[in-house]
């Protein structure tokens, strides 16, 4: 089960504690093979306990949860969560061992040999931002953003086709945060998993989904669908509500300026690459009081302009 990417289902997946109401009642969605699905919703809307029924953490009370097809049910529990990576918002690495053996947890399990893991682990560390040399380092001596890199390493190294990811983000401060938000897309473009994410922020579900499952309180779903287009049409009011009053605003930050048509590059005009979202283009010319800016390629030059007019059409 390592390698591509896997399709995802829930198909009536309920999760019920006794005689309480559900935690997660009848969610049914399909995540198509390499794409990133947040789960996101209120505080007991039953999302981390989705995540842990995928990984048979918590046992399904009814319905059914498939990969590529075959049930959760009918496989080896351990076989099960050795082929599905898991990281989490504390990362949990083993403080005792260094960074490579924290990477090799389970591909020694798997049987392979010290040479393999060693060459595994420095090119995992490579591939999420870190210098190789922080393989002999222990957990100790890494900020939380390096760890929480050593832990999405640590999750990928076994290649496995589904990624769970349970608020990896959220003890990290705003600024590493969107670093490592921006990390984690480029490193899913390269690797393409299937990803169910968790996150009680909308503006980070939004920047990372290519779809969004917003969930009620007692794990129903409101809807399901990309994030523009919950933006652009709520089911609801709650998902109105919950996404924000300023879903305009956000909608915003879908787009970038290479999106749109351009116009003559005007001298004197603040820049800004084609890659910056609307959002972040609109916030600067409100900041410096302009009506234009001018957009540049990789390389510096401009490549024509957009006034403030056409980010508020």
């Amino acid at each position: 089960m390592a390698g591509q990417a896997a399709e995802l289902v829930f198909d009536e997946a309920t999760k019920r504690y006794g005689d309480h109401p559900p935690a997660v009642d009848r969610l049914s969605l399909t995540v198509p093979a390499g794409e990133i699905c947040v789960l996101v919703g209120p505080s007991g809307g039953g999302k981390t306990t989705a995540l842990k029924l995928v990984n048979r953490l918590i046992p399904l009370t009814s319905g059914d949860i498939r990969i590529d097809g075959r049930s959760i049910e009918e496989q080896d529990v351990t076989q099960l969560r050795r082929g599905i990576g898991y990281v989490i918002q504390n990362v949990g690495l083993f403080p005792h061992q260094t960074v490579e053996a924290n990477i090799g947890t389970v591909p020694r399990l798997y049987g392979r040999d010290r040479k393999w893991i060693r060459e595994r682990a420095r090119e995992l560390l490579e591939l999420v931002g870190l210098d190789p040399s922080y393989a002999k380092r222990y957990p100790s001596s890494l900020s939380g953003g390096q760890r929480q890199r050593v832990g999405l390493a640590r999750a990928l190294a076994a290649d496995p086709p589904l990624l769970l990811m349970d608020e990896p983000f959220s003890a990290i401060d705003p600024i590493v945060r969107a670093r490592l938000q921006d990390e984690f897309l480029r490193l899913q473009r390269e690797v393409r998993k299937t990803v169910v994410f968790v996150t009680h922020d909308v503006d980070e579900a939004i920047k990372v989904g290519d779809r969004m499952a917003i969930l009620r309180e007692g794990g129903k779903l409101a809807q399901y669908d990309s994030p523009a287009s919950i933006l652009q049409q709520p089911a609801d009011e709650f998902v109105a509500q919950f996404v924000g009053a300023d879903r305009a605003l956000k909608a915003l930050s879908l787009r970038t300026l290479a999106e749109l048509p351009l116009q003559t590059a005007h001298d004197g005009a603040p820049s800004l690459p084609g890659s910056t979202t609307l959002r972040d283009a609109l916030a600067l010319l409100i900041a410096e009081r302009r009506e234009t800016l001018n957009v540049t390629a990789d390389g510096g030059e401009a490549i024509g302009s957009v006034a403030l007019e056409d980010l508020l059409r």
